[in-house]
């Protein structure tokens, strides 16, 4: 594979979104040719899960359920965009990857880590993202942030404080355990600021 994978992460309101177009905008700049695209989803069947999982219900999803759409978006996603992209000698950025697994359904839902390790093995044959930035806020923030949309929550934002916490806790304890992968952005600090230090994490790489 000549390209190279980003992934960007956070609980919800971390501000992914407006930084991702930042980063497209720069590497775009700097000549790479570039894939931008998204989990769940990125896929035309990826989608059709992402609504399966993100539409709020009457009645509740199983636990196991829910990983197992997951990674069966995340297979498709791998087969169809990111592993062609890469092949291709193209760049590939991603909002979210494995890591949202191990953070949501791990750290969120309780699902032992061994267990998602062994399907994310059986699934993607040992990819994984040569960077990934870790947006990082307060929970209280994020949810802040999330309610001034003034837009419906999907079935994730409806959570509670207690979910997006451990989500927390649950990735900056992966950025501890990979800090040579998982970049951790203050996303509590003001645009300008957190562009420079994306820049800073981005050089090298180019």
């Amino acid at each position: 594979m000549n390209g190279k994978f980003i992934s960007i992460e956070g609980i919800e309101g971390a501000g992914k979104s407006t930084q991702l177009a930042f980063i497209e905008r720069y590497l775009k700049e700097n000549g790479k040719q570039l894939v931008v695209t998204r989990e769940p989803g990125g896929t035309e069947l990826g989608e059709q899960i992402r609504t399966l999982l993100l539409t709020p219900t009457k009645t509740s999803m199983a636990v196991d359920t829910e990983l197992l759409l997951m990674f069966a978006a995340r297979s498709e996603h791998v087969a169809q965009v990111i592993k062609p992209a890469l092949e291709n000698g193209n760049w590939v950025l991603s909002d979210r990857f494995t890591d949202a697994t191990f953070a949501y359904q791990g750290g969120g839902r309780g699902i032992d880590r061994q267990r998602i390790a062994d399907i994310a093995d059986w699934t993607l044959h040992g990819l994984q993202p040569d960077l990934t930035l870790l947006f990082d806020v307060p929970v209280e923030v994020g949810q802040q942030r999330v309610l001034s949309r003034n837009q419906g929550v999907d079935r994730f934002e409806q959570e509670k404080v207690e979910f997006f916490q451990r989500i927390r806790d649950c990735y900056l304890q992966r950025a501890q355990q990979e800090p040579e992968r998982i970049k951790i952005i203050d996303a509590s600090q003001s645009i300008a600021q957190i562009e420079a230090q994306l820049t800073l994490i981005l050089k090298p790489l180019l």
